[in-house]
């Protein structure tokens, strides 16, 4: 994550790559995305993180294509469009990893305890392509040591959620964001499936 906050951060000429807009970039999408040169992305992918290496020549140039067609340093990109997770474990992604690791959204239905349950569009794959599916209802323990307190969320918000985990409350304009975002590299994904 911290090269992509680093490059989302030189490309707007901030200096800290922590700044809470350049997280907010990479993490749910906002302008500063659209300030980022598709040449300087393809070589922060290339040389930074060493993506050709990772995933070979073939892939890289299918990579690299997408930055051609509009791909922006966005978590969804990563995660959707390269097909192999380069984390800690360099394993390929699975349509329920690819899930789990965006950064979905979802509606709270209910709050019980720990217990939040939510309502949420999972990736799916439809007639060969992905896609969001139909909303289905999702039930996340909250860890009781998270920042947010439990009792702050109410039936009604909209929350960002990681890896099962809900990380905050969204605006309509952040949620309006990460859709955008979203969709845009399922599209990109889309062409090489």
């Amino acid at each position: 994550m911290y090269p992509y906050l680093k490059h989302i951060a030189e490309a707007n000429g901030i200096r800290d790559p922590f700044d809470e807009r350049v997280v907010e970039a990479y993490w749910l999408g906002n302008e500063l995305l659209e300030n980022v040169e598709m040449k300087k992305f393809w070589r922060h992918l290339r040389e930074d993180q060493r993506i050709e290496k990772r995933i070979g020549k073939k892939s890289f140039d299918l990579v690299s294509d997408k930055i051609r067609r509009g791909a922006l340093p966005h978590h969804s990109f990563h995660v959707l469009d390269i097909w192999k997770r380069t984390g800690h474990l360099e394993v390929p992604h699975t349509l329920e990893s690819m899930d789990e690791c965006r950064i979905s959204w979802g509606k709270v239905l209910a709050v019980d305890g720990p217990a939040i349950t939510v309502e949420y569009e999972p990736l799916v794959i439809s007639e060969g392509k992905l896609a969001l599916g139909v909303p289905v209802q999702k039930k996340i323990l909250r860890p009781l040591e998270s920042d947010v307190d439990i009792e702050q969320l109410r039936v009604g918000d909209v929350v960002s959620m990681h890896w099962g985990v809900i990380c905050e409350v969204m605006t309509l304009g952040e949620l309006a964001a990460l859709k955008k975002y979203t969709l845009r590299h399922i599209q990109l994904a889309n062409q090489t499936i």
